[in-house]
């Protein structure tokens, strides 16, 4: 295996000035987004008209509620395990 001298990294002043306008645009892009998405959306139970228990939830609620993952676990009874079976 060759070895090799260590690379020089140098960090000039032009670089982090770059790093900071990047990361000042990113932060802006993120609120402006969150602000969209937390004013500008309406959900689905705003939709149907339904008032009063949308204030309440959480980010993943929301995106639960409108994709239809609800994360109960339904209960081991016979009906829900077999379905309803008829003889």
């Amino acid at each position: 295996m060759l070895r090799r001298k260590p690379t020089r990294l140098e960090l000039k002043l032009d670089d982090m000035e770059e790093f900071e306008c990047v990361k000042k645009e990113l932060e802006s892009r993120k609120k402006q987004r969150d602000e969209v998405d937390v004013v500008g959306v309406p959900t689905s139970s705003e939709m149907s008209g339904a008032s009063g228990g949308g204030e309440g939830k959480t980010r993943e609620q929301m995106i639960h509620e409108r994709i239809g993952y609800k994360p109960h676990p339904k209960p081991n009874t016979l009906p829900s395990l077999f379905g309803n079976l008829q003889f």
